[in-house]
């Protein structure tokens, strides 16, 4: 919805209760979808859950990367910044971006409220 369809991304759902050879088959068929050759990146939500543990069973220096703790942030660079980057700067911009993006409301709101 916030950067409209884009070419070279899959989403794919992990259930509770999915059968884990079922869902690294999915993984495995959404990755050679979008593989152009240039590598891949894996977002996913922590590292330890099962989308992340599936996930690092791809991995492969050059050609796959996995990024957890991911937020919208990351997922919105990842969509807009990817052209011309190799896979590990933008797994490097990735991290830095949801790190950056990573706040406490009550601090912005006191400093901001301060300045009026």
């Amino acid at each position: 919805m916030i950067v409209g369809r884009m070419e070279g991304f899959r989403a794919c759902s992990f259930f509770q209760g999915s059968e884990v050879d079922k869902l690294r088959k999915t993984l495995k068929t959404s990755i050679k979808e979008v593989n152009t050759g240039q590598g891949v990146i894996i977002l996913t939500d922590m590292f330890g859950g099962t989308p992340s543990n599936i996930s690092l069973s791809f991995l492969e220096e050059g050609e796959i990367e996995v990024i957890t703790g991911v937020n919208l942030p990351m997922v919105i660079t990842a969509l807009t910044k990817r052209e011309g980057k190799s896979l590990k700067d933008l797994a490097q911009t990735l991290k830095e971006q949801g790190s950056h993006n990573i706040s406490i409301a009550s601090e912005i709101l006191s400093t901001n409220i301060g300045k009026k």
